[in-house]
């Protein structure tokens, strides 16, 4: 799917910034977005064209996925562009296996399609990717009558769909371990005979990214219904076939914003507006209540470094993909910061909360753990071999610290390529003015 994909050495070394920042920079279309749209283009009735979309690693599993099990996707990297070919909500092929690689959206968004349909499917995943739970969907999707065989793995992939369609209705899904498996059942529910109910057991973290579910639905024709703050409706309507364009990714521009937060002076992203609905695009106001200046504009935003960073307490739970780029920021802060409302990100890729603490320590700043976020303790930041743990957003956030402090390395600087391939090359060009290009 990907052209030409940059190469990366074992470890990379990031050079400090000389002066203040002064670079507009455009970062790929959302991850979010471009697999949600994915999966509602599929299911629609005729031909979508989606724009902006993001080509790397997690969207090449996604639509690699959606090929296998007979979808017509048609892929154009140089344009940024994606056709599909609709099948109407019906799953093409009776028989087919699915690698997911490490995404955790595709292998969450994948399955409940699949059960859509009529046959024998095979999930597997990258091993870092087995380790990570699928239990609440496997669990849903058997209430709704999926036959799922994963005595292989219980609770997670890899596992066996005997697909014999999904009709629908009620179904109870607890919230508290990832949105992920209520947004795969929602994306899922308009192909459904009998429209889909969901009812919440449990809280929900990361409502912002359920949100952005319902607006990509909505894009396509459908409508997600929320009762009340534990239930979830859609009605059978199928999708309709639409032009759909995919916004900057916000958590790819979040780290751009903290790094005119850190070393001063302006970043800023265009097409990533006010009206943004993803959830961390409210990154900029946390930098706003450090300290930093932010303009929101219609279709861009810009964060301005004051050269003041104080400490802030925050919940992130409605943003938890940017907890890592907080913390570097933190790093260089007045006073602590304390972070919130984040156990779940335990379960990602790594233990997102025990990996920061760590490398915050391996690098000279006072970090602990707690149960459900992190405390960091501004110290003297020093040179040090980050470790990255198979984890895309340990780079790209610890690689800021050197942008104001020489002796920073990445290990395994090619984990960006999972949502960012071309990372380190915008970060270059940093040095370089506005508009460095996101490949």
């Amino acid at each position: 799917m990907a052209a030409d994909p940059p190469t990366f050495p074992a470890e990379l070394a990031v050079e400090p910034l000389a002066g203040t920042l002064d670079a507009g920079v455009v970062v790929p279309g959302s991850k979010s977005l471009t697999n949600r749209a994915l999966v509602a283009a599929v299911l629609a009735s005729g031909t979508s064209v989606i724009d902006g979309a993001l080509f790397a690693d997690d969207t090449e599993a996604m639509t690699e996925a959606l090929q296998a099990l007979g979808f017509e996707v048609l892929t154009e990297p140089t344009a940024a562009r994606i056709t599909v070919t609709g099948a109407a909500g019906a799953v093409p092929r009776a028989e087919a296996s699915i690698h997911t690689r490490l995404s955790g959206t595709t292998t969450r968004f994948v399955v409940p399609v699949a059960a859509l349909g009529s046959g024998r499917f095979l999930v597997d995943a990258a091993a870092p990717m087995r380790t990570r739970p699928m239990g609440d969907t496997i669990a849903a999707l058997r209430t709704l009558g999926a036959g799922i065989d994963d005595t292989a793995n219980p609770g997670h992939v890899p596992f066996t769909i005997e697909a014999r369609g999904l009709r629908g209705g009620t179904v109870a899904l607890p919230g508290n371990t990832s949105s992920q498996f209520l947004s795969g059942l929602l994306l899922a529910a308009p192909a459904m005979a009998e429209g889909l109910r969901v009812e919440l057991t449990t809280g929900l973290v990361s409502r912002s990214y359920v949100g952005l579910t319902g607006a990509v639905m909505a894009a396509f024709g459908a409508r997600l219904d929320e009762p009340d703050d534990h239930t979830f409706v859609v009605a059978p309507s199928g999708y309709r076939a639409t032009s759909y364009r995919v916004e900057p990714d916000a958590s790819a521009a979040s780290y751009f914003f903290a790094a005119a937060a850190i070393c001063g002076g302006r970043g800023g992203v265009e097409g990533l507006g006010a009206a943004s609905r993803q959830g961390d695009a409210a990154f900029v106001d946390l930098l706003g209540q450090m300290g930093a200046e932010v303009r929101r504009e219609a279709s861009a935003t810009e964060v301005v470094g004051t050269g003041r960073l104080d400490g802030i307490e925050v919940d992130m739970s409605d943003l938890s993909d940017t907890a890592q780029t907080l913390a570097a920021v933190a790093a260089f802060a007045s006073t602590p910061t304390r972070v919130t409302g984040i156990g779940f990100i335990r379960r990602k890729e790594t233990d997102r909360i025990a990996a920061v603490v760590a490398e915050l320590r391996r690098c000279g700043v006072d970090a602990a753990e707690e149960d459900d976020g992190f405390v960091v303790r501004p110290g003297a930041v020093h040179g040090a071999l980050v470790q990255t743990y198979d984890d895309h957003r340990m780079a790209m956030s610890f690689a800021l610290l050197g942008l104001r402090v020489p002796g920073i390395r990445i290990a395994d600087p090619a984990c960006v390529t999972k949502t960012f391939p071309t990372f380190f090359q915008v970060l270059d060009g940093l040095r370089a003015g506005p508009a460095p290009p996101a490949g």
